[in-house]
């Protein structure tokens, strides 16, 4: 699924460059849960926007499904990330204007599927995440567990390969966080590949396995 050779990533001001990503290398099977820990500005949101086709790396590969993508212009790059790749945030990311319904169906709209199947599709994931009940409520209508259920909802409705989720408790309390772990173990059950930022040792535990950074390099 994933494969990253020699990774790496700077940012540069008229002054001073900074080193994000140092030669990272590492590969993610199809259907792996895999989780990225480290401290605060050791790379792993610099990482995650590379893998999730958000930014381009300064130097090495990226092999996604066999296909080397870490050259692309950001047109060819919204044509390979739309229906593979959901994202999930640690600020939800959701639309305020747009209601439940509406901010899942987005994803569905920009993919041009029909307005029949969309409301399926929708009512479908809305069930399933227990969140029915919401669809006609606006984002600060709910609370910070139903907001990440429905930002859930709208990055796996479309039946992405991949999610990329970047500190998806981070702004949840223990038992709205336990919840969203368990709907990313079960999405991933069911085959979805997961790889997912965190700080939480414990969420981390959650996942097939840990890669480590620290100062942009993978450590052991």
């Amino acid at each position: 699924m994933i494969k990253v050779e020699k990774l790496s990533k700077s940012f540069r001001t008229e002054e001073v460059e900074t080193i994000a990503l140092n030669n990272v290398s590492f590969e993610v099977a199809d259907g792996e849960f895999v989780a990225i820990m480290g401290p605060s500005g050791c790379g792993k949101s610099t990482l995650l926007n590379i893998l999730g086709l958000l930014d381009n790396p300064t130097g090495g590969q990226y092999f996604l499904d066999g296909r080397e993508v870490s050259g692309l212009q950001e047109k060819d790059r919204t044509d390979v990330r739309k229906g593979e790749i959901g994202f999930v945030f640690q600020s939800f990311n959701l639309i305020d204007e747009l209601n439940v319904e509406e901010n899942i169906e987005l994803p569905l709209t920009y993919l041009n599927i029909p307005k029949a199947e969309r409301r399926q599709k929708v009512q479908a994931i809305m069930r399933r995440m227990a969140i029915s009940h919401r669809a006609k409520h606006f984002p600060h209508q709910l609370s910070g567990g139903q907001q990440q259920r429905v930002a859930i909802a709208r990055a796996v409705v479309f039946g992405p390969k991949m999610i990329l989720a970047d500190e998806p408790t981070g702004n949840l309390d223990s038992k709205n966080g336990a919840e969203v772990m368990h709907l990313l173990t079960e999405l991933n059950q069911e085959g979805t590949t997961i790889v997912m930022v965190t700080h939480s040792e414990h969420d981390a535990s959650i996942a097939h396995r840990t890669i480590r950074l620290f100062d942009g390099q993978i450590v052991e």
